[in-house]
């Protein structure tokens, strides 16, 4: 079985071969690459509708996307970037800290290299990386100013080690990762000592519409099902779906769920249209994942106890959208961000 979907390798390699006959594989690969380099309206669109497909092989039909290595140049272009959109090499995102760390991940210039101290405590897919992409933060040596960098870290580094591994109720993956004077060449920073944070923050800018796609399409997936559940014949001699209370649950699930949508692609066509939409995003984001959560549940309620049974189709989608408000910034902290973004910065628009 493969590790990221629980999908036999065989029907894996399968759905990416005829993904990649049909133009779709390489939707989020760029063009120097041979991918189609889609913008972000159209892979909402994709993401949207697999979601909706509920397909257990969909995670292989879209490749793997640069993230925070698209502007990469040698010689992390040849040894990292490329072998990742071949599909050779796997990346991981390692971005957020234990609540227990006395400091945030943080390395010292030394020879050349950086020493990198500290722990990710979250990294999603660490257990099948090859490497991950870390924030840490360089401290003042000499002439040379401190700052977040964006570095990349090899698995089989010298001092890194996986403190443990853990699973999601959603069934996702992810590990804890110590790094302990882990050496690195300077070259492997991405882009300059100084821009680590702003470009953390434009990859998760990213996956923040790729989750709220997601979401929508599990909500649409989740009416439909329940749609045709309150159709259906039932013991009481007349369909759930001809009872008025029913009808204004289910009626209040739609109503939410074409808000959100809404929202969804207004972002995702501000983001297409080369627009700063970071405000935009976070309440996107909270909006999108809250109502997906919202219409879930409302879903399970209509079905009956039958829907918490472990392996029915809303019990799975109950899990996930519960993650969902978390992934990528946990609500609380983005409406927080959305008031600091308007108050102290003037960004964001109604």
């Amino acid at each position: 079985l493969d590790p990221i979907a629980d999908v036999p390798r065989d029907t894996a390699r399968q759905v990416v071969e005829r993904s990649r006959q049909r133009g779709l594989f390489g939707l989020t690969q760029p063009k120097a690459f041979g991918g189609r380099e889609a913008g972000p309206l159209a892979l909402t669109v994709v993401r949207e509708a697999l979601a909706a497909a509920q397909l257990r092989v969909a995670a292989y039909v879209l490749g793997p996307g640069p993230g925070v290595l698209a502007s990469v140049e040698e010689p992390l272009r040849s040894s990292h970037l490329e072998p990742l959109m071949r599909g050779e090499k796997r990346m991981a995102f390692a971005f957020t800290e234990p609540d227990s760390a006395p400091r945030p991940t943080w390395a010292r210039r030394e020879s050349g290299q950086l020493l990198i101290n500290g722990c990710k405590s979250y990294v999603t897919g660490g257990a099948t990386a090859d490497f991950v992409c870390a924030v840490v933060n360089v401290e003042a040596s000499g002439e040379n100013p401190k700052g977040t960098a964006m570095v990349v870290i090899d698995r089989d580094n010298a001092g890194v080690r996986i403190d443990r591994e853990f699973e999601s109720l959603d069934g996702s993956g992810h590990v804890s990762m110590v790094f302990e004077d882990a050496p690195v060449p300077t070259a492997n920073v991405i882009g300059r000592i100084g821009e680590g944070m702003p470009r953390a923050l434009r990859n998760i800018d990213h996956v923040r519409l790729a989750v709220a796609a997601q979401a929508i399409g599990v909500a649409q997936w989740a009416l439909d099902f329940v749609g045709e559940h309150l159709k259906a014949p039932h013991r009481s001699g007349m369909p759930l779906g001809d009872r008025e209370g029913v009808r204004l649950r289910y009626s209040e699930a739609r109503i939410l769920a074409f808000a959100a949508r809404s929202v969804l692609y207004r972002t995702a066509r501000l983001v297409e249209n080369g627009e700063e939409a970071r405000n935009e995003g976070a309440a996107m984001k909270v909006f999108v994942t809250e109502a997906a959560d919202k219409i879930i549940d409302t879903a399970v309620q209509l079905v009956g106890g039958q829907a918490l049974v472990r392996g029915h189709p809303l019990e799975r989608a109950y899990r996930e959208v519960r993650t969902w408000r978390l992934a990528e910034g946990a609500s609380d902290v983005l409406r927080i961000n959305v008031a600091r973004g308007y108050l102290e910065f003037g960004a964001g628009r109604i």
